[in-house]
């Protein structure tokens, strides 16, 4: 299946989804957990916690798209490892596909996400180290993309409600965009945030949308090769180099270079 046309296809299904989890006025649906007693804890608005729960809820969805499209589904068995899902068409390609959300930090941008490791697997495209299977094997490298807006004085975490409260609570998020991008067309030429090496990507709604970040109208192989070369400055220490550059357009001086 064409990118385009396995873009239009997930993008469909995830629209029925979209009308499962969100109200008719936006806001999520989940309002909290239940236990047998009925009791009822509000949802932390920690984003760690929002996103597994939407990983939670995709998975039915997401399984249904692979039996009708005959692809065979196969999960992560570990949380850290690359990609969440791994389709496999029914001559063998793969495709691997990741669940990321993040929330808006304005009406025009959000916080960002990340899109895995630039180490690792990335580089050594033969290993089985953290990573479903080889990065190699798979055709395409896709993000599933949710974006929402956390909410104003969201309902207290350290109250039990009853059923009868149940339309007291303040969903903790809601206005859902869902996008589906190649990885490539979204990543940024910058790492994502803390000290880990993963890509970082465009946080600019309307580019991430439209898959139109700095590498694409450059292509996947220059993304590729962008982040296999990449060096922090402590990688670079490491092996007693210099940083060859820190963004696209050093980048493509320095392989420019190269070349002569």
């Amino acid at each position: 299946m064409e990118p385009h046309i396995f873009k239009k296809c997930l993008l469909e299904h995830l629209d029925k989804f979209k009308r499962t989890i969100s109200t008719d006025t936006g806001d999520w649906t989940v309002k909290g957990f239940i236990d047998v007693y009925r009791n009822i804890y509000a949802i932390s608005i920690d984003t760690k916690v929002v996103s597994k729960i939407i990983e939670l809820m995709l998975f039915p969805i997401l399984s249904r798209f692979a039996e009708e499209n005959k692809y065979r589904l196969v999960m992560s068995e570990h949380q850290n490892h690359y990609p969440d899902i791994s389709l496999i068409a029914q001559d063998g390609t793969k495709i691997a596909l990741d669940l990321k959300s993040t929330y808006r930090t304005g009406s025009e941008k959000v916080n960002g996400f990340t899109l895995g490791a630039f180490t690792g697997y990335f580089r050594q495209r033969k290993s089985n180290k953290n990573i479903t299977f080889p990065y190699e094997e798979y055709s395409e490298h896709f993000v599933l993309g949710i974006i929402y807006t956390r909410s104003e004085g969201c309902t207290s975490e350290d109250k039990i409600y009853a059923m009868e409260d149940l339309s007291d609570i303040v969903s903790v998020v809601g206005d859902f965009v869902f996008l589906v991008q190649e990885k490539w067309r979204i990543g940024s030429d910058h790492p994502g945030s803390g000290n880990t090496k993963n890509i970082g990507s465009v946080k600019e709604i309307n580019t991430v949308l439209e898959g139109n970040g700095p590498f694409a109208s450059h292509g996947k192989e220059v993304f590729d090769d962008y982040w296999t070369n990449y060096l922090t400055r402590d990688m670079a220490r490491a092996i007693d180099s210099e940083v060859h550059y820190r963004n696209l357009e050093e980048y493509l001086k320095w392989r420019k270079g190269l070349a002569k």
